[in-house]
């Protein structure tokens, strides 16, 4: 299994994200993809296309005393068809042996070959029907994915699952692909007496019998196959209450089942202590939590890093931002889920980014600047690469959980929206997403997400989305200040690009002017060409000029720097944009008064007269026109380009 080497030591000193953090970090994105090897063949399987599953009853028979991984297994799956029917196609590793298939107690023929079980069904099953089947298994899963492990703590033996992205087939059969979540699970685990079973959902009863008991989970809302996970050992639990305690957010349990000898230090106050602030941190920014009827909790096991199987992270420490991360992908992954393996960066993007606003929330602006800091810095250590997968790279694991680009820069894109529509604007978009009927609980593609957001921005995104979702690379700005008459500076932005996938990145950008003793005054210009130039408002004479101070945009190598231009009202006086459609807008010092504007012709026939900075020019002829701007302190002349 290929470790991510990304570990930024130096860089996360400078920029105050410690190399713990940065650790934790990249043990988080190995254990999300620790359930298969670096290249797979297996993506959406077509044999499974034709039905709909409604309801798994999942019994397993697992000890971990066993040092050779074994599963026993009774899974009984009602299924609707979706067209006609004669066979159905179950997504099973060959290595795990069925001795049975039956429906209404009639045994049924099967095949197992290349990680398909094939059914046949005593009769055409027609579209819109439903059929129960039971399927009795034994065997040792495959350990080269890792997604059925045993192993030992402290010398006590355990077993977990880990099933991202493609592993759940190897542990029982199942549909495993991003288009069916399944309505409902009972999951019942038997176990030896002596130890404690986990997984979704709440616990309904335990009974025992003989040597061993049997556990019993049930899991009422809809979850994909990759999500269902269990997990068995000598477990200590430690119970919290999330919630914030309104009719809208009532008050839940968080289990959490521990080593015995991580009891004490997982249940301080910096560790597992953080879990009811951070989760209603996220219920105050998004919505209530979304499995508030069930629970919400962790299970150690024996990884590093962790996984977001629903209701319940399964997690190899308790650093605060792996809580952090791991809780939000209750709300984007597990509420709803990434359509495809392309749109990854809706799972794991958006869910680094609420890691981040731990950050902002609770440590302050400094603190939330650092962690961009350390985020920009990952991602620019390359010049390309893009967010959104492409089709050749979903066979490969390491690619589809990239660390700079699906989390760092998926990240930054996220953070870039709400700076580019605001925070009201951006969070509202969020809670429109995640409440949409046709997505909650379902699957979205990222273009569910752009349409939200662009609904309540009021305006397209696209050009946004295709420079940094869709494209590659980052922009490099040179900024030049100027002082440009009694309280005014001039700014003038140029960009270039690191890859040719974008021609230029419009954004919005924070830009701080500094003068004597101190003072700072903060301006936004939305850039929109390359060279363009902003005359603002500025309360005192400017002495230095620093680009994007709190980090809303990625970037590097951006140069800031105050231009000695001598100030003059002939070059302060500008018109824009040039050429002009429809409308023509005249800049000018604050302290300047307007008196007229009037407009010529080539042939130098007056043809229309202005009182305003701002004009409707669209009844112009096209070509060359010039404008005489009568102001307070003179005459002026412009020329300009209708088109």
């Amino acid at each position: 299994m290929k470790k991510i080497t990304q570990i930024l030591f130096s860089l996360s000193f400078l920029f105050g994200f410690t190399q713990t953090n940065q650790v934790e970090f990249d043990n988080m994105v190995e254990a999300e993809m620790k359930s298969a090897a670096s290249t797979m063949s297996v993506q959406v399987n077509p044999n499974t296309q034709n039905y709909d599953i409604t309801y798994h009853e999942l019994r397993f028979t697992v000890d971990p005393n066993n040092t050779t991984p074994y599963i026993t297994g009774a899974v009984k799956t009602t299924f609707t068809a979706l067209s006609n029917m004669n066979t159905v196609t179950f997504d099973m590793a060959t290595a795990l042996v069925v001795s049975s298939v039956t429906m209404n107690s009639t045994n049924l023929t099967f095949t197992q070959a290349n990680y398909e079980l094939v059914i046949n069904l005593p009769a055409t099953l027609a579209a819109g029907n439903s059929a129960t089947v039971t399927i009795n298994y034994a065997g040792s899963p495959p350990q080269g994915e890792g997604a059925f492990t045993r192993s030992t703590h402290s010398g006590t033996p355990i077993i977990f699952t880990l099933s991202e992205p493609y592993g759940a087939r190897d542990w029982w059969p199942c549909k495993q692909d991003l288009n069916d979540k399944v309505n409902l699970i009972d999951v019942y685990i038997t176990a030896p007496s002596a130890y404690s079973s986990v997984a979704n959902g709440v616990q309904q009863s335990v009974t025992t019998v003989g040597a061993n008991k049997t556990t019993y989970f049930r899991h009422s809302y809809p979850i994909p196959a990759y999500l269902v996970a269990i997990a068995v050992t000598n477990y200590q639990v430690y119970n919290q209450q999330g919630g914030l305690g309104t009719l809208a957010s009532p008050y839940f349990p968080i289990v959490n089942y521990l080593y015995p000898e991580s009891y004490a230090s997982a249940t301080s106050a910096t560790q597992l202590g953080t879990t009811p602030t951070i989760i209603n941190l996220f219920e105050s920014l998004l919505e209530p939590y979304p499995f508030r009827n069930e629970k919400y909790g962790h299970a150690q096991f024996g990884w590093g890093g962790g996984m977001e199987h629903t209701t319940v992270s399964f997690m190899g420490s308790f650093g605060r931002d792996l809580i952090a991360h791991e809780m939000a992908h209750q709300w984007f992954g597990d509420k709803i889920t990434c359509g495809t393996w392309k749109d990854i960066w809706l799972n794991e993007g958006l869910t680094e980014y609420m890691s981040g606003l731990v950050y902002e929330n609770l440590d302050g602006p400094a603190s939330f600047v650092s962690w961009k800091n350390s985020k920009i810095a990952s991602i620019t250590s390359q010049p390309a690469g893009y967010v959104y997968l492409q089709d050749s790279d979903l066979t490969n694991v390491n690619r589809i959980f990239s660390s700079r680009l699906t989390y760092n820069k998926g990240s930054m894109i996220t953070h870039m929206l709400r700076w580019k529509m605001g925070d009201a604007a951006f969070f509202q978009a969020l809670k429109n997403y995640l409440a949409d009927p046709s997505l909650a609980y379902g699957y979205a593609i990222t273009a569910n997400l752009k349409s939200h957001l662009e609904n309540v921005y009021g305006g397209s995104l696209s050009e946004f989305f295709n420079d940094w979702l869709y494209n590659q690379g980052y922009p490099t700005y040179a900024i030049t200040a100027q002082n440009w008459g009694a309280g005014q500076a001039r700014i003038t932005v140029n960009q270039t690009q690191s890859d040719p996938s974008v021609t230029f990145f419009e954004m919005p950008l924070q830009i701080r002017l500094t003068g004597a003793g101190g003072l700072t005054h903060d301006v936004v210009v939305d850039n929109t060409t390359n060279g363009q130039q902003f005359i603002v408002s500025v309360p005192f004479t400017v002495t230095g000029v620093e680009f994007d101070p709190n980090r809303h945009i990625i970037s590097k190598n951006n140069t800031a720097t105050l231009g000695n231009d001598t100030f003059e009202l002939e070059k302060a006086i500008s018109l824009f944009p040039v050429p002009s459609n429809s409308e023509l807008h005249i800049q000018f010092p604050t302290t300047v008064e307007l008196e007229k504007v009037e407009i010529f012709n080539s042939l130098g026939q007056l043809v229309s007269t202005h009182q305003t900075r701002d004009m409707d020019v669209s009844m112009l002829s096209s070509g060359m026109h010039w404008a005489k701007i009568t102001t307070s302190e003179g005459v002026f002349h412009k020329n300009f380009i209708k088109k």
